[in-house]
């Protein structure tokens, strides 16, 4: 009751769908997923606790789901023969009971459905939400008899659709016990009870119905096993198993076609009752989505995973985890490169002075601006096997510092020369006024080009090209100071010439 109240204040903090959106759809036998839907799962990025249900075409599925969301409708419910959903639907909201999560409500296309099904699309819808979901919903009516688990005859067919590893397997070898690893919680919903939870005249809960009727029958006959082939997957593949029974909604039959718009006080308090505690229990109890070696599935990706699935339907493949998880690495490590070496160039140019007075600040400022990156990117990463994408970052790390080493060079070359420039300017004037030009002009210039000289080194945070400047001025310099001391002397030579005569 609790988780049911607190579906109210979630609503505030998490992803805000008034409606659901379809999330897979069936196109005359093709697949395809909703890019809306995607959009909508890239902003989610939180952990997600993923619900599907899967059972045959109207049975109810639709209205657990809406309960689910805390709405009366939202999911199709229809009141007419034909199925109303086609494909995947899906609605994402605040999770009731678990902060800083989101519930994703997967509602499936009614199998079996005469006018629109498939029996291979419907194959690959039940298969999907298997690989979806952390919490399978298998929805039947009545009883859980003979007829019911050959209707979930699906399951037996998962080895055949799902592939745990994508090297190839031995033959005789099966890698269904790696299923159990990253398969569902299963949960069987039986709608329309009637009757009395007792076995050999003992009460018995439901879990012990559950487990009764998944009870192998005796004997090797053809007949025998073939009934237990999906007893025995279900054993199998779903060792967390849990089951909910419901009486009829109401005995009102023009109330059940409209039970979308029928308020709760309307239903029977037995149904109310049951409903309130198949919600709790997946509030409570559904756990977040995880892939093997418990990684962690947000809606992120969890839209990657519906992708990389599909196209593998699509492409006549196999859906196989661990392409899936390959992807997954390939998709977040660049993503987690890319915001890495996004950070270390944000830095370098906040912190970094050009020029910078030597070339070691420099080289300090990019080590710690590498690792301020790194520490990024193993936060972001995940199963970066070998430290392939690390590697990468670093190389392109190396490959920025390279480009700040350039532009050190240049902006230190330009301000050594400006500098210069101005401080030379007295030489410069000097020698175009004529002042050189005189007797003792060569000692003139040469004071003049020592206070030059003087202030240049005076200068601060000239940088890495500051001496390379000053020798290229000097010898530009060289040329100038020869013709004035050649002058000095012959005008000196001259004066004294004269003096003697």
């Amino acid at each position: 009751m609790e988780a049911l109240l607190g579906w109210q204040v979630a609503m505030a903090s998490g992803p805000n769908m008034m409606a659901p959106v379809c999330l897979v759809e069936n196109n005359i036998g093709q697949l395809s997923v909703n890019q809306e839907a995607l959009e909508i799962l890239d902003k989610i990025s939180q952990p997600v606790v993923v619900v599907a249900i899967v059972g045959l075409y109207r049975t109810g599925k639709s209205y657990l789901m809406n309960r689910l969301s805390g709405q009366n409708h939202g999911f199709p419910l229809g009141s007419m023969v034909q199925s109303e959903t086609k494909g995947i639907w899906m609605w994402c909201v605040p999770h009731p009971s678990k902060p800083n999560h989101t519930l994703v409500l997967l509602d499936t296309k009614g199998l079996g459905d005469v006018e629109k099904g498939n029996p291979k699309i419907d194959s690959w819808i039940f298969a999907l939400a298997v690989l979806l979901c952390s919490s399978f919903v298998y929805n039947s009516m009545s009883t859980i008899d003979h007829q019911a688990l050959e209707q979930l005859h699906y399951v037996t067919k998962l080895t055949e659709l799902i592939r745990a590893k994508s090297s190839p397997i031995p033959e005789g070898i099966h890698d269904s016990t790696e299923f159990v690893s990253f398969f569902p919680d299963f949960i069987w919903t039986v709608r329309d009870f009637t009757l009395e939870l007792k076995l050999n005249g003992l009460r018995i809960t439901e879990d012990e119905y559950l487990e009764n009727a998944l009870k192998l029958i005796p004997g090797k006959k053809p007949k025998a096993q073939t009934s237990n082939l999906p007893r025995e997957c279900i054993r199998h593949f779903f060792p967390k198993r849990k089951c909910f029974v419901f009486d009829q909604p109401t005995s009102d039959k023009k109330l059940l076609a409209n039970i979308e718009k029928v308020t709760e006080t309307q239903l029977d308090q037995k149904f109310q009752e049951q409903t309130k505690n198949f919600c709790s229990y997946i509030f409570t109890q559904a756990r977040p989505k995880t892939l093997r070696e418990g990684i962690s599935i947000t809606g992120k990706r969890l839209g990657t995973l519906v992708v990389t699935y599909v196209d593998a339907i699509n492409s006549g493949a196999v859906p196989c985890l661990e392409n899936a998880v390959t992807t997954l690495a390939q998709l977040e490590n660049s993503a987690a490169m890319e915001k890495a070496a996004a950070h270390y160039s944000e830095q370098m140019a906040q912190r970094v002075r050009l020029p910078t007075d030597t070339l070691q600040e420099l080289l300090d400022l990019h080590a710690a601006c590498e690792r301020q990156a790194i520490e990024i990117f193993m936060e972001n990463s995940f199963k970066d096997e070998n430290q392939e994408f690390q590697k990468k970052l670093v190389e392109l790390l190396n490959d920025k510092k390279e480009c700040f080493l350039l532009q050190n060079e240049e902006a230190s070359a330009k301000y050594c020369q400006d500098k210069l420039d101005e401080l030379s300017m007295v030489l410069t004037e000097s020698i175009t006024a004529g002042t050189s030009s005189v007797p003792g002009g060569h000692k003139f210039y040469l004071e003049t080009k020592e206070r030059v000289a003087q202030d240049y080194w005076q200068v601060p945070r000239k940088g890495v090209k500051a001496n390379e400047v000053f020798q290229r001025f000097l010898e530009l310099q060289a040329a100038i100071e020869k013709s004035i001391l050649q002058s000095d002397k012959a005008l000196t030579d001259g004066q004294k010439a004269i003096a003697a005569g």
